[in-house]
């Protein structure tokens, strides 16, 4: 009996290691491989002018923003997407990197690339990085936009699927063995949540390359990230009030998987000077459904951002 679990086993991984192949082979990178900051990072720049830099949320990469708000912004600024180590095609860090530890690698990041003083713009998880950077390192950025973005930690679970991948030995099995040929089934109802109350673009997962969150060492490190974020936001939080660069929050008001109530609200409360745009009828994803309107409000944010700077006395 032991003999034929361990043969099943062995021919789930083996099954699940080639579709994770074939994912790869399905959705390759649309932009640059590049050493930066010591880390093998995707990168996609766009434009000229004031620098933009892109952040993409959980279990996403890059493409949300090649796919929505990089070409408009492009229109006036330098744009720029990176996939977040360990998702879309970055490579992996073995320690866990923290929002403060994401901020410094984005900035050194922008650094190398000659893109100083940006704007970043978090969407989703990475709000907590737009925000980390503003609450260490805010002399490096212009600004920061949290775009329906996780500000707070919260009460409540994350879905199995992510805890069940946290569980030593387990866990890496059913990331191998599980997840890339039952994720497609599960990907559906996801992103509908994600979008309610609005509808999902047409051919919006193939466009984004919503599978490469499936393959297992993607999900492994999109589930740490996931799990250890919340913890991480119970320090970070007491330290909004030191922010004093600008701040803009995008949130759509029926976003239900980062309720504005937990996030937004909190957040705002602790700086009653960030602006704030809450979006009636909006869910999660408002760059993606009004993508022109959603571009323009980051544009004007951007704009007010450089001409703050540029009234400053210069550093002696």
């Amino acid at each position: 009996m032991l003999f034929w679990l361990l043969v099943v086993l062995a021919l789930l991984v083996f099954a699940g290691r080639r579709r994770a192949r074939l994912i790869e082979q399905d959705y390759p990178p649309v932009g640059e491989l590049r050493r930066l900051d010591g880390r093998e990072v995707h990168v996609v720049e766009a434009g000229e002018g004031p620098a933009i830099i892109l952040l993409h949320g959980a279990s996403s990469n890059l493409r949300d923003w090649t796919e929505s708000l990089l070409p408009l912004l492009a229109r006036e600024f330098r744009v720029i997407a990176i996939d977040r180590p360990g998702l879309g095609h970055s490579a992996a860090s073995r320690d866990w990197l923290n929002p403060g530890d994401l901020a410094d690698f984005v900035l050194n990041a922008a650094d190398e690339l000659g893109a100083r003083q940006p704007v970043i713009v978090g969407h989703s998880w990475s709000g907590s990085v737009a925000l980390a950077a503003l609450t260490d390192q805010g002399h490096r950025v212009a600004g920061a936009v949290s775009l329906a973005g996780v500000a707070s930690h919260w009460v409540g679970g994350i879905g199995w699927p992510t805890h069940l991948a946290r569980v030593p030995i387990l866990g890496r099995l059913f990331c191998h063995a599980v997840v890339p040929l039952l994720g497609p089934t599960m990907m559906p109802a996801a992103i509908a949540k994600i979008f309610r109350p609005n509808t999902v673009p047409e051919g919006y997962a193939e466009r984004i390359a919503a599978p490469l969150a499936l393959r297992p060492g993607a999900f492994w490190s999109n589930a740490r990230d996931l799990v250890r974020l919340n913890r991480f936001l119970q320090t970070q939080s007491t330290r909004y009030r030191g922010i004093t660069q600008p701040l803009l929050v995008i949130h759509g008001q029926d976003d239900a998987v980062v309720p504005f109530w937990n996030h937004g609200e909190r957040l705002t409360a602790l700086l009653p000077e960030a602006e704030v745009q809450l979006l009636p009828g909006m869910g999660h994803a408002p760059h993606h459904v009004a993508p022109e309107d959603i571009a323009e409000r980051i544009a004007a944010f951007a704009r007010r951002c450089q001409a703050a700077g540029d009234d400053r006395p210069a550093a002696v």
